[in-house]
């Protein structure tokens, strides 16, 4: 007897939105989709950056119900216990059952700040809407003090296990802006401090020559090569011998694997082991591990984008082959627009995996014509372009990388690559 394959994506964010919208578009009724979630919304994290300077939360959920019901997915609430892959079925923490043909694994990443002695109990950290409503509290604090007439000292931290702190260069930026714009910015003292060897390291020379000269000129303090080992009030302490002293002190600490898979592949932060064009779980025929519960080293939203594209990809043509003649692959390179207030950046970074685990990803330099990066305050333009356009695609259960609106979103973000950024020679 026939039956429909059934495909279960576990997770509620962009690369189990994306991958369950994409098979839709290709396979329509010939799949049957099952989206099992812990939370109720989606949630657009990337514009979290705002929450601090008052940014509305609402505008950033969309209600997971909406999208899934017009698109015919099961939307099932719950959260993964575990995962028998020999019977081919996944366990909920209430002792739910769920038989799956395919499986997609994009339970995301998590927080490990205990990590690093003291940060968990004196850094305000950025990863939660929770925590970006406390950062904004700690920033009015800080405003009123400084008004009144003391000096404050912001001291910013990325500690190891952290390979894209991307948002806290942001905020870093951006508080710099929002001081100045309330003529604050001479009592207040900006450190940046991370663990690499330059500023957002994974992304090359192009966007740390940027972010060093940024620094400069905004009078912000920027240290490489400082590795956080402990954290006390008001004083951090790195392996190198040195130490920073603070009032605030805004980190974003290690990644760790969201979901626990004692039954499969992972590295040693819990990630999920996966070959890398298809995302396919390594050892498993059916299993998969798109976004951030994979081992890709960048966790980033465009990057779970095009991970997301290649399972779909590779389960459609798995259950019928003419629906995707020619599967994508995941090739990783990173788009993304960094918010400064009065100015953003742009950078286009084609990356590579190197195996080196201090450095595990670069610029690939078979791919270099592709490496842009630029600064202008129209990117800010391009930025709030697809803080409209991804919810407006997620909204109507369409893929972020889906039909004409993408087509124009992509012809828009090129005219501006063309104009405003340029390529990046080592």
């Amino acid at each position: 007897m026939h039956t429909t394959p059934r495909v279960i994506i576990v997770g509620g964010g962009f690369a189990g939105l994306e991958t369950a919208f994409t098979l839709h578009s290709h396979l329509g009724d010939r799949v049957e989709l099952l989206l099992i979630a812990d939370e109720h919304d989606f949630l657009f994290k990337p514009n979290s950056i705002y929450l601090p300077f008052g940014g509305d939360e609402e505008k950033l959920r969309i209600p997971l119900s909406r999208p899934t019901s017009r698109r015919g997915i099961i939307l099932l609430a719950g959260s993964l216990a575990r995962v028998h892959t020999r019977r081919k079925q996944v366990e909920l923490a209430d002792g739910t059952l769920e038989h799956y043909d395919h499986l997609v694994l994009a339970t995301g990443a998590a927080m490990s700040p205990k990590e690093i002695p003291g940060l968990a109990e004196h850094a305000q950290t950025v990863w939660t809407t929770e925590r970006m409503h406390e950062l904004g509290t700690s920033l009015e604090r800080l405003r009123a003090e400084v008004k009144a007439g003391a000096t404050r000292h912001v001291l910013f931290l990325v500690p190891p296990g952290n390979k894209c702190a991307g948002p806290l260069y942001e905020i870093a930026f951006m508080l710099e802006t929002w001081l100045r714009r309330h003529h604050l910015r001479d009592r207040v003292c900006l450190t940046f401090t991370t663990f690499e060897s330059s500023f957002i390291q994974a992304f090359g020379p192009g966007v740390d020559h940027v972010v060093s000269e940024e620094f400069h000129d905004r009078g912000i303090n920027g240290y490489t090569h400082h590795t956080a080992t402990s954290v006390d009030a008001g004083l951090v302490h790195f392996a190198n011998g040195t130490a920073h002293t603070y009032d605030l002190l805004i980190a974003f600490p290690p990644y760790v694997a969201a979901v626990d898979y004692p039954t499969l592949p992972t590295d040693d932060r819990g990630f999920l082991l996966t070959e890398s064009q298809t995302r396919r779980v390594q050892g498993t025929d059916d299993v998969y591990a798109p976004g951030d519960a994979g081992d890709f080293p960048v966790k980033q939203a465009f990057l779970a984008f095009l991970q997301a594209d290649a399972v779909a990809d590779d389960i459609a043509s798995c259950i019928d082959p003419t629906a995707v003649p020619h599967p994508r692959r995941f090739s990783p390179t990173s788009m993304c627009v960094m918010e400064m207030f009065d100015k953003a950046t742009f950078a286009q970074v084609p990356l590579e995996v190197t195996g080196d685990p201090s450095a595990p990803v670069r610029v690939d330099l078979g791919a270099r014509d592709d490496y842009l990066v630029g600064v202008s305050p129209l990117w800010r333009l391009g930025k709030k372009a697809l803080g409209v356009y991804l919810p407006q695609q997620f909204r109507a259960g369409r893929p972020f990388h889906g039909g004409l609106p993408w087509h124009t979103m992509e012809l828009g973000l090129k005219g501006m690559s063309k104009t405003l950024a340029s390529t990046v020679k080592e």
